[in-house]
């Protein structure tokens, strides 16, 4: 048997949100296969039984890996709250098996969850964070919150990433836009700001120039509710939850991205929109930025003026669209391309698991 084995830890892969795509992204890279990843779920969306369940089993599946198999290194994919309890309880498991441990940060509110958690347990993040031979952040901005969470922790950057894909070619003057939204349809990702922000749209330049689509799971019923108290049904479509098969098609067939969100990490909507040429308008959260640079339009949150002035802005001007396009998909071939990530990986179990 191989000694380059790396057990990864992390939601279930057909869970809705970002750790799950990036985990199928990884999963068709070559670093699978040369260090036999092997992935356990310690959780999947339902109820808290169905939770309880997915965890009990999961740790059942990461002991036997641990002691049977022996890995040589534990990757552990981590947001705030319960996600971090899991983690955490499973880091110092595999600690006190002498295996070398990663924690891989993913949570948006990462920072928020620390400083609004009792103070024995900001200790026990903090320590945690320091036992572990590696903590991965996204991008410098949560680089420099996790130092500040845990000075003494090793941080290591690896942004998320994306395999490459074909960019989309933007219509031009008199062609209709096709706007995506692609999030959980709530208020926090700015759902129903965007809604608010296309009626006021709706009768003037974009009416007939552009529609909008609105894919996710969450309060579908009550998005679809006020498209018809909007009066913008004509013009906007709310999906439902959208299958990781039906992702691709949707993303080709679209020639701007809107997240509006009011917390964010590095999400993997902007970077897949970004892989397809699509010009990003997003709200100036979390690692936002460190994606987008200065290839998209990014915006203040909650801030329905702006948004408003945005959207209006690359529907009706052809050329700036363009151009937003072109430069988000060339940042994220130079940056974000899944290729740049696993051999930043590979590089790192090189050094861990001697």
């Amino acid at each position: 048997m191989s000694s380059r084995r790396v057990l990864w830890v992390s939601t279930s892969t057909e869970t809705r949100g970002g750790v799950a795509t990036y985990v199928r992204t990884m999963q068709g890279t070559p670093l699978w296969d040369l260090w036999h990843i092997r992935h356990v779920a310690t959780h999947r969306n339902g109820s808290v039984a169905s939770r309880l369940t997915a965890f009990i089993r999961g740790t059942g599946s990461f002991v036997r890996e641990l002691v049977v198999r022996r890995p040589s290194v534990v990757h552990l994919h981590t947001s705030s709250h319960g996600s971090f309890a899991r983690k955490s309880f499973l880091a110092w498991l595999s600690r006190s098996l002498r295996v070398p441990v990663v924690i891989h940060v993913h949570g948006s509110a990462f920072k928020e969850f620390y400083a609004d958690s009792p103070p024995l347990v900001r200790r026990y993040i903090r320590v945690t964070l320091e036992a572990a031979e590696a903590v991965i952040a996204l991008g410098d901005k949560w680089a420099g919150a996790l130092r500040q969470i845990a000075p003494k922790a090793r941080i290591v950057i690896v942004p998320n990433a994306v395999a490459p894909r074909i960019a989309v070619s933007q219509p031009g003057p008199g062609e209709l836009v096709h706007v995506l939204f692609l999030g959980e349809v709530e208020e926090r990702k700015g759902a129903f700001l965007l809604l608010d922000a296309w009626s006021q749209l709706a009768d003037g330049p974009v009416r007939g120039a552009a529609d909008l689509v609105v894919a996710g799971g969450g309060a579908v019923d009550k998005a679809r509710n006020r498209v018809k108290e909007l009066g913008i049904a004509d013009q906007v479509r709310v999906t439902g939850w959208i299958a990781p098969g039906e992702i691709e098609p949707l993303l080709s067939g679209s020639h701007v991205l809107v997240l509006p969100s009011a917390f964010e990490g590095q999400p993997m909507a902007v970077l897949e929109a970004m892989a397809h040429g699509l010009c990003v308008v997003a709200t100036d959260v979390g690692g936002v930025s460190d994606l987008v640079g200065s290839c998209g339009v990014l915006l203040p949150v909650g801030d329905l003026g702006s948004l408003v002035d945005a959207l209006r802005e690359v529907i009706s001007d052809t050329e700036r669209r363009a151009t937003l396009g072109s430069c988000a998909f060339r940042r994220m071939r130079e940056r974000f391309d899944v290729n740049l990530t696993w051999r930043a990986l590979d590089n790192l179990y090189e050094e861990l698991g001697r």
